[in-house]
């Protein structure tokens, strides 16, 4: 099973997610969040990762922003977690890979949440619905898992990325998981709050832990 790590903010832990040889390194490019990595890293360091793959999670931002970031940091993803649209979305797919987020609350229709998407973009992402709208953490980091059940009778079409709330201790959910026919699509995990010490510190030990945990899977 491959794994994201994402809110990375310190040079010296993407370098020892190289070493692990973990997939996916997850940049934020968001102000507001308190892990926007150009507040701790400088273009270039990120530019200098050339094993790991940099995901780039943008905010609604603009098009000539993502590009800018994807050009000066040599981005291979771009993961949009905001409100962009299926059109916007296409625009961006045309320049460089994209993963759509999509925030799942309690009964949510998660296949007419994609179904415009479809065609619009190369992967998904399910996150989890914050519970209050408008708090600093609608576009994620809610540290909580969403119900798995509702990708149970969805056939999600594309290659996908499970997120929201996946801790040290999900080994065996996840495991479960991977027997359900929802899991044929799966095709990383994504993981950030519940393996930090401090907002964009990661501890490292459990990182190892869990991605030695879940390689077999």
């Amino acid at each position: 099973m491959r794994l994201k790590v994402c809110g990375m903010t310190e040079p010296a832990q993407m370098d020892a997610l190289e070493k692990m040889d973990v997939t996916f390194g997850g940049l934020i490019f968001y102000p507001k969040s308190p892990r926007y990595a150009l507040r701790h890293m400088t273009t270039l360091q990120i530019k200098n990762f050339k094993t790991i793959n940099k995901v780039g999670v943008f905010v609604n931002a603009s098009i000539d922003e993502i590009k800018h970031m994807v050009d000066e940091c040599r981005l291979q993803l771009v993961q949009l977690h905001g409100d962009e649209t299926p059109k916007f979305c296409e625009k961006i797919a045309d320049y460089i890979s994209v993963v759509k987020a999509f925030r799942i609350a309690e009964n949510d229709d998660v296949s007419y949440k994609i179904r415009d998407y479809m065609d619009m973009c190369d992967m998904f992402l399910f996150d989890t619905q914050p519970l209050t709208q408008g708090a600093d953490n609608t576009y994620g980091g809610t540290g909580k898992k969403f119900n798995w059940d509702l990708l149970k009778n969805v056939d999600v079409g594309k290659p996908y990325f499970l997120s929201g709330g996946i801790g040290p201790d999900d080994v065996a959910d996840v495991h479960a998981f991977m027997q359900e026919p929802a899991a044929k699509a799966l095709f990383a995990l994504d993981v950030n709050s519940k393996f930090e010490t401090s907002p964009g510190v990661k501890d490292m030990h459990k990182v190892s832990q869990f991605y030695n945990d879940i390689k077999a899977f």
